[in-house]
C-alpha cells in the first residue's frame, strides 16, 4: 500500500499545474523533433499523465498491460520538462519555481510514478527483447538499454543537485562529500549511456537547417552539469565569454563536444583548474577550447584516440571504450571542422575546435 502522499488529490497543486505545464511543453518539443501529429501527440502525453496519476496511487502495484500505451520517449520527454519546470522562474522577482513548493518526498513519488510508467509502456514481451539482442538488430536494442538508463540517472542528477542546495535541510560536510560522489557516479553512467546512443545517432544533431543559439548560455548549462565534480575534486572551473553572444548554427552537436571534453578534462586532472571558453576569429568563426592542468596525454595513446572502441584500454584518456573522443570528432566533421589537441605530461591538455557560426 502507498502512502497518503502518493495520491494525487493530495499532492500539492502546484505539482499537477507543473505537470501539465510540463506535459504541454513536451507535447509541442515532440511536434518539431518527430514530425508527429499535433493532435496525436497532445493525446499520448494526456494519457501520459493519466497514467503518472495511476502509478502514484497503485505504487509498485501499477502494472498496465505489456506493450500499450504511451512510447518511453514521450514519458522521457514529460520527465525533462517537469524538472526544467520546477527550475523556471515563476516570475522576474519569484526566484526559482521549484521554491519548497515541491517537497522532496513528492518529488521523489512522482519520479518514481514516471519510472514505472516508462519501465512499462512501448517496451513489447520481454522475450522479444531478448530474441533482439541475439538478432542483427542487437545495436538497436543496446541502444534502448542505453537511453532508458539516462533518464533515470537524469532524476537521480536533480535530486542530488536538490539536496546540495538545502531543499531537504542542513547538509553536513560528510553528506556532502557523499552527495558529491553520487554525482558523479551517475554523470559518468550518464555519460556512458549518451556515448553509446551518439556513437550510433549522433548525426541526428546535425541535421536540419542551423538555429540561433547562445554560447554564454550553452557554456554555463555545460559548467552547471560538471560543476559538482570540480567541487568534489576542488577543482575550479574557469570560462571566458564571447563578445558577441547570438549565433546560427548546431548547439546540440557543439553541447556535446564540450560536455565530453569538460567531463574528462576533470576526470583526468587532480590539481589546478579546468578552463572552458571560446575565442571570436573574423565574423563567423568561434573557436572553443577545454584546458586542464591534469596528467597530460603520452605520446604512445594520442594515436590511439579516435580510434573509437578500444576494449582493453582501462586507463587511457576518455570512455575506456574510447567512445568519447570519436564521438566528439564526429561531430565536428559533420560540422565542417576537427578537433586539436596539444598536451605536455604533468602540465596539462588542450583541446580546441574552430566551427563556422555566423552571427544572429
Amino acid at each position: 500500500m502507498t502512502s497518503s502522499a502518493t495520491r494525487p488529490s493530495e499532492l500539492s497543486t502546484f505539482a499537477w499545474t507543473a505537470l501539465s505545464a510540463a506535459a504541454e511543453r513536451a507535447a509541442e518539443s515532440l511536434v518539431r523533433s518527430e514530425h508527429v501529429a499535433h493532435d496525436e501527440i497532445h493525446r499520448d502525453l494526456r494519457h501520459a499523465l493519466s497514467a503518472v496519476r495511476r502509478a502514484l496511487v497503485e505504487g509498485p502495484a501499477f502494472t498496465p498491460a505489456l506493450g500499450a500505451g504511451v512510447p518511453r520517449t514521450h514519458i522521457d520527454a514529460l520527465r525533462t520538462e517537469f524538472l526544467g519546470e520546477l527550475e523556471r522562474p515563476l516570475d522576474a522577482g519569484n526566484g526559482s519555481a521549484y521554491g519548497g513548493r515541491i517537497s522532496t518526498a513528492e518529488l521523489v513519488e512522482i519520479l518514481l510514478a514516471m519510472e514505472r510508467v516508462s519501465g512499462r509502456f512501448g517496451f513489447g514481451r520481454r522475450s522479444d527483447f531478448i530474441e533482439r539482442l541475439a538478432s542483427p538488430r542487437a545495436v538497436e536494442a543496446v541502444i534502448e538499454v542505453a537511453h532508458d538508463m539516462r533518464s533515470p540517472l537524469a532524476s537521480i542528477l536533480f535530486l542530488v543537485e536538490a539536496i546540495q542546495r538545502g531543499q531537504s535541510g542542513p547538509v553536513t560536510a560528510v553528506q556532502e562529500r557523499q552527495l558529491g560522489l553520487i554525482y558523479g557516479a551517475a554523470l559518468g553512467l550518464s555519460t556512458m549511456a549518451a556515448d553509446v546512443i551518439d556513437a550510433v545517432r549522433g548525426h541526428r544533431l546535425v541535421h536540419g537547417q542551423p538555429i540561433p543559439f547562445s554560447i554564454s548560455e550553452m557554456i554555463a548549462n555545460v559548467c552547471a552539469v560538471v560543476r559538482p565534480i570540480g567541487e568534489e575534486k576542488g577543482l575550479p572551473i574557469y570560462t571566458t565569454l564571447p563578445t558577441i553572444d547570438s549565433r546560427l548554427g548546431y548547439p546540440a552537436a557543439v553541447n556535446r563536444v564540450l560536455m565530453n571534453l569538460t567531463t574528462n578534462a576533470l576526470r583526468y586532472t587532480d590539481a589546478g583548474s579546468v578552463s572552458l571558453g571560446c575565442t571570436e576569429h573574423a565574423d563567423d568563426i568561434v573557436e572553443f577550447w577545454v584546458v586542464d592542468t591534469g596528467r597530460g596525454i603520452p605520446e604512445s595513446v594520442l594515436g590511439m584516440l579516435y580510434d573509437g572502441f578500444r576494449p582493453g584500454s582501462i586507463g587511457l584518456r576518455f570512455s575506456s571504450a574510447g567512445l568519447g573522443l570519436a564521438i566528439c570528432r564526429s561531430l565536428l566533421e559533420a560540422m565542417g571542422t576537427g578537433l586539436k589537441v596539444e598536451t605536455a605530461m604533468e602540465k596539462g591538455t588542450r583541446f580546441s575546435f574552430r566551427v563556422k557560426l555566423p552571427v544572429v
